[in-house]
């Protein structure tokens, strides 16, 4: 019977490899973001993962290495792997890591679907070949959820897998190529409607010229095992964010456009 089931058990199974943490890095790409952002996360994100520091947090897990993989993403079924899972133990894998997320090819979208994301990120932590004792999903993006479906279900069908989301808004004032005037309250929106599971945290980065700071804290955090303290409830000033507001601020924009539209219709 043994012998049958070594037969039979499927190959990935036979075949997973140990690591301390399976990573997904999941980078913004959509409409609002033009191509010298782009370009900022790309290295920001390169400049990280070759970091002295970042490297000693790798080594100091029980097997001193991880499995990354890089992501860019907007809308609904709009997702690029630009650089597929990759082992990274030492100086030479992160280095070559870092050449291919700066030299892949370039991918952009127009919307913004953090819940598609999230539901892609789970397949591809199912279907590669390593086995992680943390399972990680790090989202980051300057935009609430717009397309696609509610941005809870997906939040709490990977919570619900053992999976850890956490979120790296990019908080700017700078309106967007596509016209969007960026919400002030992203941080907030994260902090309620995107991160969570265990250890669940997120770092702000204050702009894109704060992009490569604020990725090196998170990297680091996320592959030491950084446990965020419990949190004190308290009186707060802000209400707790309204997770459909993505939705609800497109549904405003394109009733706005289709006024415009019968408008200049009725003017001919």
């Amino acid at each position: 019977m043994a012998a049958v089931l070594s037969v039979t058990a499927p190959a990935e199974a036979r075949q997973a490899k140990d690591v301390d943490l399976e990573l997904v890095l999941a980078v913004d790409v959509s409409g609002s973001i033009d191509e010298d952002e782009a370009r900022l996360q790309r290295e920001g994100f390169a400049a990280a993962i070759t970091n002295p520091h970042i490297l000693r947090a790798i080594r100091s897990g029980p097997l001193g290495r991880v499995a990354v993989m890089y992501v860019e993403w907007s809308g609904l079924d709009r997702q690029h792997v630009v650089v597929d899972w990759t082992e990274i133990a030492d100086e030479g894998d992160a280095r070559r890591f870092a050449r291919a997320v700066t030299g892949g090819s370039t991918f952009r979208g127009d919307w913004t679907s953090v819940s598609s994301i999230i539901d892609k990120s789970m397949k591809y932590l199912e279907e590669n070949e390593y086995r992680g004792a943390r399972r990680v999903i790090d989202i980051s993006g300057d935009g609430e959820n717009n397309n696609g479906d509610p941005i809870m279900g997906a939040r709490d069908r990977a919570v619900a897998a053992g999976i850890t989301i956490n979120g790296l808004p990019i908080i700017n004032g700078r309106i967007g190529p596509n016209g969007m005037v960026p919400s002030p309250d992203l941080d907030l929106y994260y902090r309620d409607c995107v991160i969570a599971g265990p250890g669940a945290f997120l770092v702000v980065a204050r702009g894109f010229s704060d992009f490569a700071r604020a990725i090196r804290r998170k990297l680091f955090l996320e592959l030491s095992d950084w446990q965020p303290p419990p949190r004190r409830v308290r009186v707060s000033s802000h209400a707790a964010a309204d997770c459909l507001t993505g939705e609800k601020r497109t549904l405003r924009e394109l009733q706005e456009l289709n006024d415009i539209q019968k408008e200049r219709f009725r003017a001919h």
